[in-house]
């Protein structure tokens, strides 16, 4: 006969609410039920006797008890109130090597055991029709048909893939579970220390590679048998739902992306309906926020990388949104106050590891604004994310990755095409110069269109070279600058042909 592990009766669902008060042996022949420890068989076999009548009061009454229950043979003892069995009674089954449970339900406990050591198609009965009660249910999304699953059946369950969990309820699947499930198995049941698990694959069109689990500390093999079965049956109406959930998706985020476009294309213009609208799906205009653009290098699934970036922006602490744009993402994180530097940076960091994350599975650059405030600031800095993302994309080295505050000089080469916030960068690079006269910045100009030649920016200016020499020279001065510094130089050089 297959033994009743203690683990599968604590692991059942519908177990009578069973508790261990004491842990002597871990598992038990089957399960006897009895009005009280008279009526129990004389030879009992291992079993644990489930007793219908109270706990004792008096002290000696329950050593007796415990006793005599190890005398007829019996490895366990299970009644409701033994969770009050004083210190001296506890020893006295440990040292017997009799375990004590406390239950609400011996009755339940009774057919529970039942079902683990004989009856293994009433367990998977019971477990379908858990789940077809489940199904029945109208859930509002995927997360909520999970967590209804779970809440019926009495097990965790989730949604993985090779790369990690998407969606659980009921629990968290360990790590060493899902890394034992073989992917290629169409139903696979495992059982490592740390758990055990019931999984099949989930047909899908649109989700490759998806399966459903249901998985729990204890699961005995005729529970993982029984699980397997209620997942298959349980697996087409996850995958219906994904569907359903995959359309709205589709909706949503074309109506995001379509006020995200009329926002920006608004400017400066501000339109009251836009921003109503923006308030309406819990938007913040107001307050201080920190943009960032997620960009496909190539063609990529931008739902997907959608769903992936929402999920992670979902354990920041803080509001942000995140919205489909071209050819990538867009998002920002808002704050009522302005965060200081160390929390921003922070922040930042938090991207950078979403960035890093969305790199395993999509090749994307990403770019990160600076921190602005109100409706202009929000526009401010989705166009500094924006030129971030196009500089990260051909920055192997920084990882495909930019902050824009971090560039220094080189923020005036964010997307020289057609960039909204060249000439205004251009002019605050070259302002020091600008302010002393037309002089200076002419000289520099042509120097830098001349390669730097003192000699050559002379004749063209019909001034003497030592005059040109001081002025480059003032140049530097006012604008912090070293000219022998490549990229400083080209900087410069874009500058100056923008304000020209």
């Amino acid at each position: 006969m297959t033994p009743l592990e203690l683990g599968a009766l604590l692991a059942h669902p519908a177990n009578g609410g069973l508790r261990v008060v004491v842990e002597a042996v871990g598992a038990f022949s089957g399960v006897v039920i009895a009005a009280r420890e008279a009526t129990l068989p004389d030879q009992g076999t291992g079993e644990l006797a489930a007793l219908t009548e109270p706990l004792p009061t008096a002290v000696w009454q329950q050593d007796a008890l415990v006793r005599r229950v190890r005398d007829r043979g019996f490895r366990g003892l299970a009644l409701s109130g033994a969770e009050e069995l004083g210190a001296g009674t506890r020893g006295l089954a440990a040292r017997l090597g009799v375990t004590i449970l406390t239950v609400d339900d011996p009755l339940a406990l009774a057919r529970a055991g039942w079902e683990l050591v004989q009856e293994r198609d009433a367990l998977t009965l019971g477990y379908v029709r858990r789940v077809a009660q489940s199904i029945e249910y109208s859930a509002a999304h995927l997360a909520d048909l999970l967590r209804h699953l779970s809440s019926s059946v009495g097990h965790g369950v989730a949604l993985i893939d090779a790369e990690g969990v998407l969606l659980q309820a009921g629990g968290e699947l360990p790590a060493s579970v899902r890394s034992a499930i073989d992917f290629g198995l169409w139903q696979d049941a495992v059982s490592v220390d740390e758990g055990a698990a019931a999984s099949v694959r989930v047909d899908s069109p649109s989700r490759a590679g998806l399966r459903l689990a249901m998985f729990g500390v204890g699961l005995s093999a005729a529970q993982l048998s029984a699980l397997a079965v209620a997942a298959e049956v349980a697996m087409p109406a996850v995958a219906a739902r994904i569907l359903i959930d995959e359309v709205a998706d589709v909706s949503d985020a074309a109506v995001a992306s379509g006020l995200l476009r009329e926002f920006l294309e608004a400017r400066e213009a501000r339109d009251p309906d836009v921003e109503q609208r923006m308030s309406e799906r819990g938007w913040r205009t107001g307050g201080y926020h920190l943009a960032f653009r997620i960009a496909g290098r190539r063609r990529l699934d931008t739902l997907e990388l959608l769903r992936f970036v929402r999920r992670g922006l979902a354990t920041l602490p803080l509001d942000s949104q995140a919205v489909t744009s071209g050819r990538g993402v867009t998002g920002w994180l808002s704050f009522a106050e302005p965060p200081s530097a160390a929390l921003l940076d922070r922040h930042v960091a938090s991207v950078r590891a979403l960035h890093d994350g969305a790199r395993r599975s999509f090749d994307v650059a990403t770019g990160v604004g600076s921190l602005d405030s109100g409706a202009g600031g929000l526009l401010s800095s989705i166009d500094g994310a924006v030129d971030g993302a196009r500089i990260a994309a051909g920055r192997a080295a920084m990882g495909w990755f930019v902050r824009v505050d971090a560039l220094g000089i080189e923020q005036v080469l964010l997307s020289w095409a057609g960039s909204d916030t060249f000439v205004p960068a251009a002019e605050s690079l070259l302002a020091p110069i600008a302010s002393q006269g037309p002089e200076l910045l002419e000289t520099l100009t042509v120097y830098l269109d001349h390669e730097s030649g003192v000699s050559a920016t002379a004749i063209a200016l019909g001034v003497h070279r030592n005059t040109v020499a001081m002025r480059i020279a003032r140049a530097q001065e006012l604008l912090g600058v070293d000219l022998a510094d490549t990229d400083a130089r080209l900087a410069l050089h874009l500058a100056c042909r923008a304000l020209r």
